[in-house]
């Protein structure tokens, strides 16, 4: 007899059909989601795949001669060991490079969404971990909207970038004319890092568009909305989105259609920045972005004369200088004097992830495991890790400080895939091979696992008991174990538990409490925290047995800065000026030439304004088929690809001037590195632009040589956003793209070699 097991993941909720034995016969969503995301099938049709680490393994070299041949990392077949020898080995590792050059020598930052369960999120046990080792550096700033999170301190005293995304309920009712820098694909919306419920945002693109909204797309991409929203499409250089919303600005000034009141009341610094505007007209703008003076002149009026919302993506700011958009924003959203107006103003990343634009009760907490304090105080922002690796001793200015790069012997990861969201694949790779020892926590040979030292088999969360509580959702979710764990995997929570016995702080970790005593100990710590603010979760048990919990109540519909936009004097921002800092003060005395005091145009090192040897701007979205990198070798992630390979889209023109065709394998290359990737020829993009997903897992010929899956960030940069928020700016990227005929196979999906313990005398 079958029985039906619910769990849930980044990208919905879902119930696995099993048979007596275990196996899976089927996949469905939930009654409560209409919606459900294809990816849901992803995780089944792989917890048991042949790529899955079956016990722990060993470098064959690291087992000879532990650091001596760290070069060799990603070369060398691995050993199969015991649990007690691996866990020996990662004892012996922590305890040597603390002894030799302390805890600042071990860099545990790892990256990414990891799972969607409130325990066993890996990176939280790992640092857990760590911290009580007696502490670790750590990355600060994130790769989804670092260069936000860097400026906005600045201009509206805030950090809460989610804070700053309007809601759909407020866009439907009020909004009449949303503009779109960057866009708000909907694949995006479709996921979340704590866990999706439901997916309901393509029903409010075709609210929107019935209520009247008129949408602007403003990208090099025509897929970047819905066409149920029916948008209309800008096609802009990538990179100049600065320009234009400066130009927009200067406009408004020409024609006389600022709200000088506004600016007067609520703004600090106005003044010089007209100055600055006063040459930064529709011309000008329409120069660099290559967009029609008459189109941005026009785009400016109506901007004027009706409700205008103004969303920049996060996406956009990901760039050479990503700092200036978000900040421009704000200066035009300021101009037009609809800052706090219901359907006005501006947004940051509006459809960015699921639950984001949603409206939901106020004061839902969240059950939580405690990561405890972390002794060392160094961090590293997320967009230069490599700096960390390959410049001991070197000097990183940050966000007005100097950070002193200390030097990192050991890198511990677990819940992330480091070759997918660093840049310049092969600089970095250079930088991972340089320190002592490499331990990593993986379910599948994955391109960490492969260029590690000491690899521990972890579970997935279909072999774990969990729960989700998503950041910005309404429901609490019980995360059933589905299967037992493959192979001698372990729960990550598990691993750190046993190291931190063996290290001799044990009880201070895990507590004496098991996997179910922590998920009851959260969920009653939040039921008790949720039921203060009026909520009424049921105990664990019958919320275990039920499955979910739905807080219920009024809908909080936040409009952003209303409270400041009424009185400006008792609700003063948390800025010098108590108001929105079209100029810092702060910012100047830093005297940053990537980072000036006002929302500059600033020419990006690369672009298609300067393009000559690699004539093509290379844009690396989010996929459709997978999130990032994780279940790339998944079935539905396979099939999207072309030629075995990441698809590259690449227009009709562009394809013709190199003569290509559907199907085609290409070598896209610059003075970085190389990637081989199948021709997708569309009509979407803007000529001289090509496009290619990111997350495919890392595959060269030779490490630090040709990759032949598609995984971009082998040519993106990896220079910062600038010197205040040292964010990533993959998006600033040119190449070249040429046939390459007889490509080798791609092998990201095999095994690597392993060799028997007692093959080589050990």
């Amino acid at each position: 007899m079958s029985k039906f097991t619910q769990t849930a993941s980044h990208w919905g909720v879902y119930r696995v059909e099993t048979d007596e034995a275990g196996g899976i016969l089927s996949t469905t969503g939930v009654p409560f989601d209409a919606d459900p995301s294809p990816i849901q099938a992803s995780l089944p049709a792989v917890v048991r795949d042949p790529l899955r680490i079956d016990r722990p393994y060993v470098r064959e070299g690291y087992l000879r001669s532990r650091g001596a041949s760290r070069a060799d990392r990603g070369a060398e077949p691995f050993v199969p060991v015991d649990w007690d020898t691996a866990l020996d080995l990662v004892t012996e590792a922590l305890q040597d490079t603390r002894q030799r050059l302390g805890n600042e020598s071990i860099y545990g930052g790892s990256y990414g969404w990891a799972s969607a369960g409130r325990l066993h999120h890996t990176q939280s046990t790992m640092k857990r971990f760590l911290g009580l080792f007696g502490g670790f550096v750590d990355r600060i700033g994130n790769h989804s909207f670092g260069a936000a999170l860097g400026i906005m301190p600045y201009v509206l005293g805030r950090s809460d970038i989610y804070g700053l995304a309007v809601r759909w309920p407020e866009v439907v009712a009020h909004t009449r004319l949303m503009v779109l820098i960057g866009g708000a694909a909907l694949k995006n919306a479709q996921l979340d890092s704590g866990g999706t419920v439901s997916h309901d945002n393509a029903g409010w693109f075709r609210a929107a568009h019935e209520a009247g909204v008129r949408i602007i797309c403003v990208s090099p991409s025509k897929m970047d909305v819905p066409e149920d929203a029916a948008p209309e499409w800008l096609p802009i250089r990538p990179g100049t989105d600065t320009a234009l919303l400066l130009g927009l600005a200067g406009t408004l000034v020409a024609k006389g259609l600022v709200d000088r009141e506004f600016v007067a009341s609520h703004c600090s610094g106005y003044a010089e920045f007209e100055r600055y505007l006063a040459d930064k007209d529709a011309r000008w703008a329409a120069e660099i972005t290559g967009i029609p003076a008459a189109e941005i002149e026009r785009l400016a009026a109506a901007m004027a004369e009706t409700r205008t919302l103004v969303n920049t993506s996060w996406s956009v700011q990901r760039a050479d200088h990503g700092e200036q958009p978000v900040w421009a924003t704000v200066a035009l959203a300021s101009m037009l004097g609809q800052i706090g107006l219901p359907g006005g103003g501006f947004s940051l990343g509006f459809g960015a992830v699921n639950g984001m634009t949603l409206a939901r009760p106020a004061g839902i907490p969240r059950p939580t495991l405690p990561l405890g304090p972390n002794p060392v105080r160094t961090v590293i922002p997320v967009g230069r890790i490599a700096e960390l690796y390959l410049r001991p001793g070197g000097t990183l200015p940050y966000n007005g400080e100097t950070i002193t790069l200390p030097q990192i012997d050991l890198i511990y990861s677990a819940g992330g895939n480091p070759f997918h969201h660093n840049q310049n694949l092969n600089r970095f790779l250079e930088g991972w091979r340089r320190p002592g020892a490499v331990i990593v926590h993986e379910p599948w040979w994955t391109p960490p696992a492969r260029y590690a030292d000491i690899v521990l088999p972890s579970t997935t969360t279909m072999e774990r008991n969990d729960i989700m509580a998503p950041q910005t959702g309404s429901h609490w979710i019980a995360m059933h174990q589905v299967i037992p764990p493959h192979g001698q995997a372990r729960n990550d929570f598990d691993i750190f538990a046993e190291l931190a016995d063996r290290l001799g702080f044990g009880s201070a970790y895990h507590q004496d409490r098991d996997e179910l005593g922590w998920l009851r100990h959260m969920y009653e710590e939040a039921r008790t925290v949720a039921a203060q603010r009026g909520f009424d979760p049921p105990g664990f048990d019958e919320f275990w047995a039920t499955g979910k919990y739905e807080f219920t109540g009024a809908a909080e519909h936040p409009v952003v800065l209303s409270e400041f936009r009424a009185d400006p004097e008792m609700n003063p921002l948390d800025t010098p000026s108590g108001r929105i800092e079209l100029v810092s003060e702060t910012i100047r005395s830093y005297d940053y030439d990537d980072c000036p005091a006002h929302p500059t145009w600033l020419e990006p090192v690369e672009w298609l304004g300067n393009a000559s040897r690699y004539p093509l701007h290379l844009l690396s979205n989010q996929p459709a088929h997978r999130l990032h990198s994780q279940l790339d070798n998944a079935p539905l992630s396979r099939a999207a690809k072309v030629a075995d390979r990441e698809p590259i889209l690449i227009g009709a023109q562009d394809a013709r001037q190199r003569g290509l065709r559907d199907g085609d394998v290409v070598r896209v290359f610059n003075d970085r590195g190389e990637f081989l990737a199948g021709v997708r020829i569309t009509d979407t993009l803007l000529p001289g632009v090509v496009q290619v997903p990111t997350g495919a897992w890392y595959d060269p010929v030779t490490p630090g040589g040709l990759e032949k899956h598609g995984n971009p960030n082998v040519v993106t940069t990896d220079k910062g956003t600038s010197q205040l928020a040292q964010g990533p700016a993959a998006q600033t990227c040119l190449v070249q793209v040429e046939r390459y005929d007889d490509p080798p196979p791609v092998t990201a999906f095999e095994p690597p070699p392993t060799a028997e313990r007692n093959s080589f005398g050990l």
